[in-house]
């Protein structure tokens, strides 16, 4: 047993202790869904459509069904019974009717939408006969542009405070900006999978399980009619998340399906074309966004109207992701009116999803190049604008007079002036414009950027767990969040053995088994732990008080809302257009850090990922609506070689009042300003304010800006 935490005399909680997850993983024994098989295993292969809309005439399987291996082979037919696939979160009626079945039947409506299932003894097998099957397609024009008048409407979020149209009648000017976001997504080292295991005492076990366990089982039973204990979750190591893997997709469905009926293990690995044309993709909204403000560079209104690319159906995520994009476009600003529309179209390409600082990333791009906007047309300091219009700390608590996810949006917490000061300090604002300026006459293309945004975590409404000590001196604690990879062992493990002065390396954290405990939220929009921690903070105070196993239910209504800052120095090659990020700043609060090395680990892969949306990644589709980036070639993410040393500045000025450990999230804030904070440097570099109102800024669009 380790040294107990009481004799060290500190707090476990803020220490920078090693990860508990790590050894399996770098010696070679991390169990993913690729190491795991069965006896009697069979694999499926999913069919898919080779065109972006039409109408499907008829699937021939045949030839298919007499290939070597072949177990069975199904169209829509044989599972028309089952129901298409319902929202997870933030559902609307007008929604349903384009809900995603787990195989198309009259119509298909993006390349990649399934058609058919091959399942054979071997994974090659399956492959060689799905190739045998016979789709007919009578094609359709596809619709590509969210925009369009072509697109399917079937939703408008529309909201308001303050008195819009008076504010834009009395402004002192009006600062307009039209810009958008290209469409990419989440690419996980591992891709998606699931492995379906009938057991003899009639339970499906689901392994490749990821995210959202209890979700993904209790639905899957309902779907196929079982009770819900017969299909129980086993989660495995998970290569990455980001929240593309993890949710619930027709092939989940279409593996358990396949195990029930054949009654043997069923297996399914997609490979990464399959990934870049069939999982969820995300991002893609364009903006038309105006300000009213005062001479002082005051915003006194703000009015914006949106058009958000959903792809060819509505999947589990219903509207978040323009849900959150019409709360929190204000940002940390003041901004007293406020009127908004974000139009939900459908067009013929990959459903949208949500990826990390769904419609974070977005808004705070739009919202940010306005402010740089507004600068330009005062001739104020970028960051002099922010200063004056961002939130005062007396204002706290804040309701932004709105809501989001089905609760009203209020700051719990924030000194937002404090942060950005503490950025502007660390990276010498002054003295870095005057030698970015020098470079400039000196013949480089090198500029400053910056960006401000408020995040949101510990989304609720609840948390279950059980904690419990063992014979061998150790404490159990039982839980329904789930592990992509974040550290959530770690953070939980080191509150747990705060409260009952053990060693945090002495708690073992279970999760992802969902026949350990009876409910549960998994993990996503950064609530691991705030929501599980402070659950587990309750019942070990409870062990500790009492000496007896504890179970403890942490419920809120509110969302934690931490807040940050990003600064990007950028170097533009005149004659590629590539851009170099030279330097990249993050000040970030978090209320309090659990554990600082993660949340800074967890930042340092959140501008990874920004950096390539901001850049490089781009899913682009030719006239047709063929998808032209299926692959690494085409398709380009960062590398080391374009990700700068991220310098965090890890705040802890503003703790929560929503919980008894001032606890924000932290996973998403590393990503959420990366787009804004690179634009604005490239812009400066170029010395042409307001250029970039386009993400990616790819070296061909940053061309076409220097020749224009």
């Amino acid at each position: 047993m380790g040294e107990p935490d009481g004799a060290r005399g500190r707090s476990l909680i803020g220490e920078s202790v090693l990860r508990l997850e790590d050894r399996p993983l770098l010696v070679g024994e991390g169990r993913f869904l690729a190491d795991i098989s069965f006896d009697g295993e069979v694999h499926l292969r999913v069919v898919r459509s080779d065109v972006a809309h039409g109408v499907l005439r008829g699937v021939d399987l045949d030839d298919a069904r007499a290939g070597e291996g072949v177990v069975a082979a199904w169209s829509a037919e044989e599972v028309a019974h089952v129901p298409a696939i319902e929202f997870r979160m933030t559902g609307f009626d007008e929604l349903r009717p384009y809900c995603q079945r787990i195989l198309a039947s009259e119509y298909v409506r993006y390349v990649g939408d399934p058609v058919a299932v091959v399942i054979a003894e071997d994974p090659y097998l399956a492959e060689d006969a799905a190739e045998l099957a016979f789709v007919d397609i009578e094609p359709l024009d596809a619709v590509l542009e969210a925009s369009s008048p072509e697109s399917v409407a079937p939703l408008t979020l529309e909201t308001s405070y303050g008195d819009t149209d008076a504010a834009f009648e009395a402004a002192h000017r009006v600062v307009e900006l039209h810009a958008a976001v290209g469409r990419h997504s989440g690419v996980p080292l591992e891709t998606r999978g699931l492995l379906a295991f009938p057991r003899p005492d009639g339970v499906l076990e689901l392994h490749g399980i990821a995210k959202v366990p209890h979700y993904n089982c209790a639905t899957i039973a309902a779907m196929l009619d079982l009770q819900p204990g017969q299909v129980v979750g086993r989660e495995g190591h998970v290569g990455g998340g980001f929240g593309i893997r993890g949710e619930l997709y027709p092939e989940d469905v279409l593996v358990t399906y396949a195990a029930l009926r054949l009654q043997r293990p069923v297996k399914w690995v997609e490979d990464r074309r399959e990934h870049l044309v069939a999982a969820n993709h995300s991002r893609e909204q364009s903006y038309r966004v105006r300000a009213a403000v005062d001479e002082r560079g005051v915003v006194q209104a703000l009015d914006a109207e949106f058009f958000h690319d959903q792809g060819g159906y509505v999947r589990t995520h219903g509207a978040t992701v323009p849900n959150l994009s019409v709360a929190l476009l204000p940002g940390p600003y003041l901004i007293p009116s406020y009127r908004v529309r974000g139009n939900i179209r459908l067009t013929n390409k990959t459903p949208a999803g949500t990826y990390r600082s769904p419609g974070r990333f977005e808004s705070t791009f739009v919202r940010e190049r306005l402010l740089d906007r507004v600068a330009t047309e005062l001739d104020l300091e970028p960051v002099e604008v922010r200063r004056r219009n961002l939130i005062p700390t007396e204002a706290m608590p804040f309701d932004r007079g709105v809501s989001t996810l089905g609760t009203p949006l209020v700051y719990d917490s924030g000194d937002y002036h404090r942060l950005l000061e503490r950025l502007v300090d660390h990276i010498g604002y002054v003295a870095l414009r005057e030698s970015l300026a020098q470079r400039r006459r000196q013949g480089e293309m090198v500029g400053l950027g910056i960006g401000m945004f408020v995040e949101k975590s510990g989304l609720g409404p609840f948390d279950d767990v059980r904690v419990r000590r063992l014979d061998d001196g150790g404490v159990e604690v039982v839980t329904g969040a789930a592990s992509v990879g974040q550290g959530m062992e770690t953070a939980i493990a080191q509150i747990c053995a705060d409260v009952l002065g053990v060693d945090y390396t002495d708690v073992s954290v279970r999760h992802g088994q969902t026949d350990m405990i009876g409910r549960g939220m998994g993990a996503f929009a950064s609530r691991v732990t705030v929501m599980t921690g402070v659950a587990v903070y309750m019942a070990a105070s409870e062990l500790a008080a009492t000496g007896e196993p504890a179970e403890a239910t942490f419920n809120t209504d509110h969302m934690t809302y931490p807040y940050g800052a990003h600064a990007a120095v950028v170097r533009v090659d005149a004659g590629t257009g590539g851009v170099t990020v030279e330097r990249f700043v993050v000040a970030y609060d978090v209320g309090r850090a659990v554990n600082p090395m993660l949340v800074e680990g967890q930042i340092i892969g959140g501008v990874a990922q920004g950096i390539g949306g901001t850049l490089l990644e781009l899913f682009s589709y030719d006239p047709d609506g063929q998808p032209l980036a299926t692959s690494f070639m085409d398709y380009l993410m960062p590398t080391v070689a374009e990700q700068p040393h991220v310098e965090v500045l890890l705040s802890e000025d503003a703790p929560s009042p929503l919980n008894p450990l001032g606890l924000k999230g932290a996973g998403e804030g590393g990503t959420t300003a990366c787009g804004a904070a690179i634009a604005s440097a490239i812009d400066d570099a170029i010395g042409r304010p307001g250029a970039v109102t386009t993400l990616p800024a790819t070296p061909e669009l940053v061309r076409s800006l220097l020749r224009n």
